[in-house]
């Protein structure tokens, strides 16, 4: 099922386009991930899928209806930083949240136990640590079991352990078969959570898909030789490669369609030139990214 779809949504402010005909679908179940640049149009794309934000043009659907404020009870979303009242704990917290929700309180110890806060649930939450803050945001959200959560750069400011416990914590709600939408300018969170990704940059989409296609292209190769310059010109000059650039210590290749590392080697000491290094790897989400937002 189709969770969510945009056609053509768009925000201008001024002379300013922040977000340029942004054609996305998200299918149920799937780890979202909206991956960009700071300033590339990621949270005004959240508020306007939210409602807090009104489009210039173009339209979006959830769950295959016009948006509506039933349609958003379905959704739980985070967009801002983790903000309770510092003197309450955090069941009285979340018995907040439900109130102005208005659903029941009988899954918050449930809730805190998913978010790995059952034995400081009666502590104030201005003791938390950041990482603990946004897990009570989490469990916020979980609140009245939405089909959809949303998050907008869940990880900012966490120190490397809150960054684990929070990331974890969104492939364990993902695996329990809610629909995720993350934005995030960090490669690594996104490329680790999630299945899906859309790569924006000044608000226009630049590719989108599932990880494992738009990482499918062919392998990068790493060569290096005793004399550089010379396997540079052998390599240039041959039908082998499609590119050959310079990174560090050693040069990335790649390679004509049917060419492999083995030819590569082959050819090098066809020429004269023996290979000190050799190494094949897959492109990672951070070069993808890198490639196309350059």
């Amino acid at each position: 099922m189709t969770v969510l779809e945009t056609n053509g949504l768009t925000k201008n402010y001024k002379n300013i386009c922040a977000v340029n005909h942004l054609d996305l679908q998200i299918e149920q179940g799937h780890l979202y991930g909206i991956l960009g640049p700071n300033g590339s149009g990621k949270t005004t794309t959240l508020g306007m899928l939210l409602d807090i934000i009104r489009p210039t043009a173009g339209s979006f659907r959830w769950f295959g209806q016009t948006p509506s404020a039933q349609q958003r009870k379905r959704i739980g979303a985070i967009l801002e930083t983790p903000n309770f009242y510092p003197y309450m704990n955090a069941v009285q917290n979340l018995e907040l949240v439900a109130h102005i929700k208005q659903i029941s309180t009988t899954e918050i110890p449930e809730l805190l136990e998913v978010v790995g806060l059952s034995e400081r649930a009666l502590t104030p939450f201005k003791s938390y640590s950041l990482g603990m803050k946004q897990r009570l945001a989490i469990a916020g959200a979980l609140l009245g079991d939405p089909e959809v959560l949303i998050f907008d750069e869940p990880t900012n400011g966490l120190d490397p352990q809150g960054i684990v416990e929070v990331r974890n914590l969104l492939i364990e709600i993902g695996a329990r078969g809610k629909t995720i939408l993350l934005a995030s300018h960090i490669i690594d969170e996104v490329e680790k959570i999630c299945d899906h990704v859309a790569i924006i940059k000044y608000g226009n989409l630049l590719t989108s898909g599932p990880v494992s296609e738009i990482l499918s292209q062919e392998p990068i190769i790493e060569v290096a030789a005793d004399d550089m310059h010379a396997l540079k010109k052998v390599l240039s000059e041959s039908r082998l490669t499609q590119s050959c650039n310079l990174f560090g210590t050693h040069f990335e290749l790649q390679l004509q369609a049917g060419i492999d590392a083995k030819e590569i080697n082959k050819f090098a000491f066809e020429q004269g030139l023996i290979l000190t290094h050799l190494k094949t790897r897959k492109k990672s989400l951070e070069a993808e990214f890198l490639e196309r937002t350059s």
